[in-house]
């Protein structure tokens, strides 16, 4: 097997800096890769946190001004994670959130900061750092999508690169002037480069000079070559369908695994799901819910958003409520929503329990306590709180879009499909869509037999990086070939 070197680039990486789903990809990846013999380091900015943890770093490069201050390359570890870290203060020494202020607005130099860490990826992808010389540079997001355009407009010879999209609707918009502040040339402003709607636009530029372009599932990859699903990129994405393809996002199975979960109340295996109900007990009380095991308890970890779908479930609470179910929320987002899902629990209480906010503990416990998980999203490119329901025995219910269509195998289409049922799926994506949907898994649930046979075909399902990693490794492997 050859062996493999890649540069990882990645704006944030769990277990040291999490917003959304991309730290989990970026922080599990280059572990699960290490089988396929494929050596990952990860580029990231050295925000507080990163600086906190990888304190004993060695000092590969520093520069007395770097886009604007004093900045220095760091080579250290952490959790199993070989990590480059940028550290350039006046752009990452910022506490909180990494892209938003305390007031929820972005930095208004975003476009510096994440230029700044492209910029580094490509110098190392040239040899700045010579006894790690990657054969790959793979850049996640458009925080990272200025990395392959770098290394196009240096125009001398550079390592192959891809480019995964983890969700489209964050596309990294900036003004034209940006162009010269960064270093690009300003030739690059034309339709067939840098520019979009009179803009520039960083995930367009790792879409455009990407050798290869992955995004996070099968179906997800069709979608976005749509012009709705593209949000402004599909004739992009369809010009350079040849170069496009979908691999599956998995999750971390130590982290995710309900027989030695640190963080439920009790721990179970799938020989043996009798504790579930303990656990479901446990979250009953934490959520303020009426104490009882025949009402189906709805869970749901979300950001609250349109994207997520999640006024949609307002709308079919009615339903939740008549069919004798129960709802617990944990999740943040937009403020009329997260006012309307507490009015909701105040007016129903001991059937609606609401947590603004996120909390990795409690996200665990309704992994562990919930009978179904409710993820009714517009669109998803992967979603990983589904494969987390799978592992734990919480039955999904999801909308029939990107990834939520690729992981779960709906009641009605097991037969034809050849796999066994581990969930319920609806379309069109819409409140009255969910409602059936919810009252089919009511229905199921009350008959044991058939809910438990749910469980344990999710339990049974392999939703790990075994499989996903081997794709990204014979991607890597096929790149270096046809670049030979």
């Amino acid at each position: 097997m050859t062996p493999v070197r890649v540069l990882a680039v990645a704006s944030e990486v769990y277990p040291i800096v999490k917003t959304g789903g991309l730290a989990d990809v970026a922080g599990a990846l280059p572990i699960a890769l290490k089988a396929h013999g494929v050596e990952m380091r990860t580029l990231m900015p050295g925000y507080p946190d990163v600086m906190r943890l990888v304190s004993g770093a060695a000092e590969l490069r520093t520069w007395p001004d770097y886009f604007g201050g004093p900045g220095r390359l760091l080579a250290g570890s952490h959790e199993g994670l070989d990590l480059f870290v940028l550290d350039v203060p006046h752009l990452y020494a910022r506490p909180g959130n990494p892209y938003v202020t305390s007031e929820g607005v972005d930095w208004p130099d975003n476009g510096v900061r994440f230029a700044a860490l492209s910029r580094v990826a490509a110098d190392i992808g040239h040899g700045l750092v010579p006894t790690f010389v990657p054969d790959v540079v793979h850049a996640h997001d458009w925080q990272a999508g200025l990395a392959p355009a770098y290394l196009h407009y240096d125009n001398r010879p550079r390592p192959a690169t891809v480019m995964t999209i983890h969700n489209m609707a964050y596309q990294g918009k900036f003004a034209p002037e940006l162009i010269g502040a960064i270093g690009l040339p300003w030739g690059a402003f034309n339709v067939n480069e840098l520019e979009y709607f009179g803009g520039i636009s960083f995930l367009k530029a790792g879409l455009q000079f990407a050798d290869r372009i992955t995004t996070v599932s099968p179906t997800y990859a069709r979608e976005i070559q749509s012009d709705e699903g593209g949000m402004g990129f599909g004739g992009l994405l369809r010009a350079r369908a040849s170069v496009l393809s979908g691999i599956l996002n998995g999750i971390d199975i130590s982290v995710w695994n309900p027989q030695d979960d640190p963080h439920i109340a009790y721990r179970y295996g799938a020989e043996d799901l009798t504790f579930r109900a303990a656990n479901k007990a446990v979250l009953q009380q934490q959520f303020n819910l009426d104490s009882s095991d025949e009402a189906p308890l709805l869970g749901v970890i979300s950001r609250l958003s349109w994207q997520k779908g999640l006024d949609l479930l307002l709308e079919a609470i009615p339903t939740i409520l008549r069919e004798g179910m129960q709802l617990a929320l944990l999740g943040s987002g937009d403020r009329d929503l997260q006012d309307r899902y507490q009015a909701a629990a105040r007016a129903n209480p001991g059937r609606i329990g609401v947590v603004i906010g996120y909390d990795e503990i409690l996200a665990h416990l309704l992994q562990a306590g919930s009978d179904a998980l409710i993820v009714p999203s517009r669109f998803e490119p992967c979603g990983l709180t589904q494969l987390c329901a799978l592992r734990y025995g919480a039955v999904p219910i999801v909308s029939r879009v990107g990834g939520l269509e690729d992981t779960i195998v709906d009641v009605g289409e097991a037969d034809a499909s050849g796999r066994d049922a581990t969930g319920f799926k609806f379309a069109p994506v819409t409140a009255e869509a969910l409602a059936g949907s919810l009252r089919k898994a009511n229905t199921a649930f009350h008959d044991k037999p058939t809910w438990r046979r749910l469980q344990r075909n999710g339990l049974a399902t392999d939703v790990s990086w075994r499989g996903r990693a081997g794709e990204y490794a014979a991607l890597y492997r096929d790149l270096m070939t046809s670049r030979a």
